[in-house]
């Protein structure tokens, strides 16, 4: 399977996330803790970040961080290969602390998509209250120490902690007014269990990236731009050519049996166009590979790429198909 594509670009926001190895527990005690926020604060401070929301739980962390310069590869691994080596020798052993890559999906910051903006605050600050262990009868969610939702409610802020954008994207106050209006609005949410809307939950499962379609295309603008750089540069090759049509191939090997589809382009041809299973594959690639609407339309026989787009704005027409298709992927051990 092709790895997941870096996106970078100067100002990107992104949804970051990483697992304990295993699934087993990473910030086993507050020496864990402290020491992950410490070296977040010093990667913040040498390459420009900041840093809108964080939760960090038993086995795994959240962050929504912006980064002013295209930087986050190079952060992120100074801030996990550093935690990672001195969380072993804490213990006197060897191996891998967190479960594979770290997963990072850019977020659309334009002020007409606050929406996306806010659905990854709310669905990271109410991480406790879904896991039970705070909001309601357990306690407010802000009395939860390993959050950012403790800075919004007045407690000490660390230098790389931003509120305005959060307070902006849900049209409050940027001061104590506007802190105080957003905790009460999570408080109320952990009072009954933390749920996020289906609506919110159907766009963080989108896939690679967390925006509207127009987001969608910028960033394969950029994936464009840089494969002419590297074959200027006689580089081809690498996760940049290979991470779209790779992953497209591998989804296809499950959604073909599943929809009973035919393999080859010839007998793909057959069938119409518009065909529903088609478009219900051709929406699952959208969501979960970078490859562009106009390989989808030629690999599936779908004629013009703009198939493609008017079919994936019909989304809910395919909807039973679609979750059969969403259930072969995650059999076959897909996210």
């Amino acid at each position: 399977m092709a790895r997941p594509l870096r996106f970078q670009y100067a100002g990107a926001s992104y949804h970051v996330m990483a697992r304990g190895d295993g699934g087993k527990a990473v910030f086993e005690e507050d020496g864990d803790r402290f020491d992950f926020l410490d070296r977040l604060g010093k990667v913040c401070g040498s390459h420009g970040w900041r840093i809108h929301a964080w939760v960090l739980m038993g086995n795994h962390f959240h962050l929504l961080v912006e980064t002013p310069e295209p930087n986050l590869v190079t952060g992120m691994k100074t801030l996990l290969g550093g935690f990672s080596q001195a969380w072993n020798r804490r213990r006197k052993r060897m191996g891998h602390v967190f479960q594979g890559r770290y997963k990072s999906v850019p977020v659309s910051g334009e002020e007409c998509d606050a929406w996306y903006f806010r659905i990854v605050a709310d669905y990271i600050h109410l991480n406790p209250a879904r896991a039970g262990i705070a909001g309601g009868n357990r306690g407010p969610l802000a009395g939860y120490r390993w959050s950012s939702v403790a800075t919004y409610a007045g407690g000490k802020t660390p230098p790389w902690q931003f509120h305005d954008r959060v307070l902006r994207a849900f049209e409050l106050a940027r001061d104590g007014r506007g802190r105080r209006a957003y905790v009460a609005w999570l408080e109320a949410r952990a009072a009954e269990g933390g749920k996020i809307t289906p609506e919110a939950t159907t766009a963080l499962k989108q896939g690679w990236h967390l925006g509207p379609e127009s987001f969608r295309d910028r960033l394969l603008g950029l994936l464009d731009g840089a494969k002419k750089i590297r074959l200027k540069g006689n580089q081809a090759g690498g996760p940049l050519r290979e991470h779209g049509a790779a992953e497209a191939e591998r989804l296809l090997l499950k959604a073909f049996p599943a929809l009973e589809l035919p393999t080859t382009s010839r007998d793909l041809a057959l069938l119409r166009k518009s065909d529903p299973r088609k478009a219900a594959v051709a929406i699952l690639l959208r969501k979960r590979t970078a490859v562009a609407n106009g390989w989808i339309a030629e690999r599936l026989a779908m004629g013009h790429a703009s198939t493609v787009s008017r079919l994936a704005k019909e989304e809910s027409a395919y909807s039973p198909t679609l979750r059969k298709l969403e259930r072969a992927v995650r059999e076959d051990g897909g996210s």
